[in-house]
């Protein structure tokens, strides 16, 4: 393999200590929070709270999120620029705890004035959520140069962040319903998920101001030039655009939880057990795909837990003639496929920017983790909307009450094809995307590709 332009700044690879690991990890607590939270209440809260239809408040929730493929590149530039990761995070991720309670606050009596105040307040929120979220992502890149110990500190990240999803996913309804529901009741949620994102912030902020880093000596001149680099390296691009319809999938289950849990088990409290049953086992799990990817490579695994993931979601759309034991157990099997994909899809990620600081003996971390932030953003985004579209089609009726209106059969049918064969299409079709990844390593501990657009030989 050879390698344009300066040799990197390459040290021997390093075991990390505990407290940088877990200092790490704990930034999880932001993303998980944020990227769970809106998902779940923010698509309910506007049709079943607020009184807005189904189709516009898909926009509303999707907009604002679809501008962080804009604002992410962005982040990304500037934090390879000024090279100061920590700085970036504890700023944006203390006013990212702000902005969040604010999305929930609802000071304006109206439904629409309120919906379009959501809108807003969930756009400032996602641009302070992009400068904690790229230069987070491009640390691990940084913070070791091994291939096998990217893998082991994605491993802490991931199960703090399965932690995070069952805290703030199962807490946050039921923070609502034990606080009056309603508007009050979203008020209380949205101050309680704000303060785990400032304490989530403080504590990756704190943690990690030991951990040594490896960074090339260059960056590229440019964003635009960043951005042919990037282009250029087909087995990021295949990564990238599978993480992004299977984060599309993801999203729209996710938003199905409340409208699922209340019109097709109808469970007192159900979207809060769905999320224990979906998160819960997941933490068990992850030694054993830590595991299996140790011994058949992250490609394979990844594959085999979005199958996992898929699979289950299928066999859901049997819920209604099952008990509810059954369906808690069968969400249970599409946590563990999602607990996979997450590890072995951000584990992939440092693998491909490693590879490509070994080629061009440059530091643009920021503009990989950019582009990736921006494209999982999209995807998330894209999940509510495509929820709501299918809610609008299917006939869903909304309500200013706080409590969800009666609906009708073809209303409910809705509701569980959007959350079974929606996201099992999504999440498994996208492995076929990745038939241009081959994941042997090369001489940085990257993937290799021997298709035409990726080479390793010149």
């Amino acid at each position: 393999m050879t390698a344009s332009g300066p040799p990197p700044e390459v040290t021997r690879t390093s075991v990390l200590p505990r407290g940088v690991l877990a200092g790490y990890a704990l930034g999880s607590v932001v993303t998980g929070a944020f990227g769970t939270v809106p998902g779940l209440l923010l698509l309910p809260y506007l049709t079943d709270t607020l009184g807005v239809a189904a189709g516009v408040a898909g926009l509303l929730v999707l907009l604002p999120k679809a501008w962080d493929v804009i604002v992410n590149p962005v982040a990304g530039r500037i934090s390879d620029r000024t090279g100061a990761r920590r700085p970036f995070m504890l700023v944006a991720g203390l006013l990212l705890g702000l902005l969040f309670a604010a999305i929930f606050a609802a000071p304006f009596p109206g439904g629409g004035v309120s919906g379009v105040y959501v809108a807003f307040a969930f756009l400032a929120a996602a641009t302070a959520f992009a400068f904690f979220q790229v230069p987070y992502v491009a640390m691990p890149a940084e913070l070791t140069d091994g291939y096998a110990e990217r893998t082991r500190l994605m491993t802490w990240r991931v199960a703090v962040l399965a932690l995070t999803i069952l805290v703030s996913g199962a807490l946050a309804p039921l923070v609502v319903d034990l606080t009056g529901g309603g508007r009050e009741g979203h008020r209380w949620s949205g101050a309680f998920i704000g303060s785990l994102i400032v304490a989530g912030t403080l504590a990756t902020f704190f943690g990690t101001r030991g951990a040594l880093t490896h960074t090339a000596t260059a960056a590229e001149p440019s964003l635009r030039a960043q951005l042919r680099v990037a282009a250029g390296n087909a087995p990021f691009l295949a990564l990238l655009v599978c993480w992004v319809v299977q984060a599309a999938g993801i999203g729209t289950m996710l938003a199905g939880v409340k409208y699922f849990a209340d019109h097709v088990i109808v469970q007192e409290a159900g979207a809060t057990f769905l999320f224990a049953a979906f998160v819960g086992p997941a933490l068990l799990v992850m030694p054993l795909w830590t595991a299996i990817g140790k011994r058949h490579g992250k490609l394979r695994s990844l594959v085999a837990a979005s199958l996992l993931f898929a699979a289950g979601a299928l066999v859901l759309l049997a819920a209604p003639a099952l008990p509810g034991v059954a369906v808690y157990l069968i969400v249970a099997l599409v946590g563990a496929g999602y607990a996979g994909q997450q590890v072995f899809a951000m584990a992939m990620l440092p693998d491909c920017i490693a590879y490509d600081t070994e080629r061009t003996g440059r530091r643009q971390a920021g503009v990989f983790t950019g582009l990736w932030t921006a494209g999982e953003t999209l995807g998330l985004a894209l999940g509510p909307g495509i929820y709501a579209l299918i809610l609008q089609i299917f006939g869903y009726v909304s309500s200013a009450t706080g409590e969800s209106a009666v609906q009708s059969d073809t209303a409910r049918l809705g509701v569980l094809l959007g959350f079974t064969v929606v996201p099992a299409l999504l999440v498994g079709a996208a492995v076929l995307l990745l038939r241009r990844y081959d994941d042997r390593t090369g001489a940085a501990g990257g993937p290799v590709d021997n298709s035409p657009v990726w080479t390793t030989e010149k």
